[in-house]
Protein backbone atom coordinates (compact mmCIF):
# COMPACT_ATOMS: atom_id res chain seq x y z
CA UNK A 1 0.00 0.00 0.00
CA UNK A 2 1.02 3.59 -0.46
CA UNK A 3 1.60 5.69 2.36
CA UNK A 4 2.28 9.49 2.63
CA UNK A 5 5.31 10.46 5.17
CA UNK A 6 4.91 14.12 5.95
CA UNK A 7 8.18 15.49 8.07
CA UNK A 8 8.07 19.43 9.65
CA UNK A 9 10.83 20.99 9.77
CA UNK A 10 11.62 22.96 13.26
CA UNK A 11 12.80 26.25 13.45
CA UNK A 12 16.41 27.19 12.08
CA UNK A 13 17.78 23.99 10.69
CA UNK A 14 18.84 24.85 7.22
CA UNK A 15 22.01 23.80 8.20
CA UNK A 16 21.64 20.31 9.78
CA UNK A 17 19.13 19.55 6.43
CA UNK A 18 21.58 20.47 4.18
CA UNK A 19 24.53 18.18 6.07
CA UNK A 20 21.79 15.27 6.14
CA UNK A 21 20.57 15.63 3.10
CA UNK A 22 23.39 13.33 1.09
CA UNK A 23 22.06 10.36 3.21
CA UNK A 24 18.69 11.08 3.42
CA UNK A 25 18.46 11.18 -0.45
CA UNK A 26 20.02 7.99 -0.67
CA UNK A 27 17.26 6.42 1.24
CA UNK A 28 14.55 8.00 -1.04
CA UNK A 29 17.36 6.64 -4.07
CA UNK A 30 17.19 2.99 -2.50
CA UNK A 31 13.29 3.06 -2.42
CA UNK A 32 13.10 4.53 -6.57
CA UNK A 33 15.41 1.75 -7.66
CA UNK A 34 13.04 -0.84 -5.98
CA UNK A 35 9.98 0.65 -7.59
CA UNK A 36 8.76 1.81 -4.15
CA UNK A 37 9.02 5.45 -4.49
CA UNK A 38 5.76 7.85 -6.06
CA UNK A 39 6.95 11.22 -5.57
CA UNK A 40 9.22 12.75 -3.00
CA UNK A 41 10.58 16.49 -2.58
CA UNK A 42 10.41 19.33 0.09
CA UNK A 43 8.53 22.38 0.33
CA UNK A 44 9.86 25.54 0.09
CA UNK A 45 9.34 27.69 3.41
CA UNK A 46 8.44 30.56 1.03
CA UNK A 47 6.51 30.97 -2.51
CA UNK A 48 10.21 30.43 -4.52
CA UNK A 49 11.48 27.21 -6.24
CA UNK A 50 14.74 27.95 -4.34
CA UNK A 51 14.18 29.34 -1.21
CA UNK A 52 17.47 30.29 -0.17
CA UNK A 53 18.10 31.32 3.53
CA UNK A 54 14.47 30.61 4.20
CA UNK A 55 14.99 27.49 4.23
CA UNK A 56 12.10 24.49 3.54
CA UNK A 57 8.95 23.82 5.62
CA UNK A 58 9.34 20.42 5.71
CA UNK A 59 9.39 17.20 3.08
CA UNK A 60 6.80 15.33 1.22
CA UNK A 61 7.22 11.13 0.63
CA UNK A 62 4.85 8.85 -0.89
CA UNK A 63 6.45 5.47 -0.83
CA UNK A 64 4.61 1.90 -1.12
CA UNK A 65 5.26 -0.38 2.59
CA UNK A 66 3.95 -3.59 3.67
CA UNK A 67 2.48 -2.16 6.68
CA UNK A 68 2.68 1.28 8.49
CA UNK A 69 4.30 -0.05 10.99
CA UNK A 70 6.94 -0.31 8.23
CA UNK A 71 6.22 3.26 6.99
CA UNK A 72 6.44 5.09 10.31
CA UNK A 73 9.75 2.91 10.88
CA UNK A 74 11.37 4.09 7.62
CA UNK A 75 10.27 7.49 8.60
CA UNK A 76 11.66 7.13 11.92
CA UNK A 77 14.74 5.80 10.52
CA UNK A 78 15.72 9.08 8.06
CA UNK A 79 18.57 10.99 8.50
CA UNK A 80 16.52 14.28 8.89
CA UNK A 81 15.34 12.77 12.21
CA UNK A 82 18.76 11.75 13.91
CA UNK A 83 19.93 14.82 12.59
CA UNK A 84 16.91 16.92 14.58
CA UNK A 85 15.52 18.47 11.37
CA UNK A 86 12.15 17.54 11.83
CA UNK A 87 10.41 18.10 14.49
CA UNK A 88 7.34 16.26 13.99
CA UNK A 89 6.72 13.45 10.97
CA UNK A 90 3.26 12.42 10.12
CA UNK A 91 2.75 8.79 8.67
CA UNK A 92 -0.73 7.61 6.67
CA UNK A 93 -1.97 5.57 4.63
CA UNK A 94 -2.76 6.97 0.72
CA UNK A 95 -4.47 5.61 -1.76
CA UNK A 96 -3.14 6.80 -5.07
CA UNK A 97 -6.28 8.02 -7.73
CA UNK A 98 -4.77 10.05 -10.41
CA UNK A 99 -3.10 9.84 -12.52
Amino acid sequence: MWYVIEGYDGQDVLARRQAARPEHLARLHALRDEGRLLLAGPCPAIDAEDPGPAGFSGSLVVARFDSLQDARAWADADPYCAAGVYARVDVRPFRKVLP
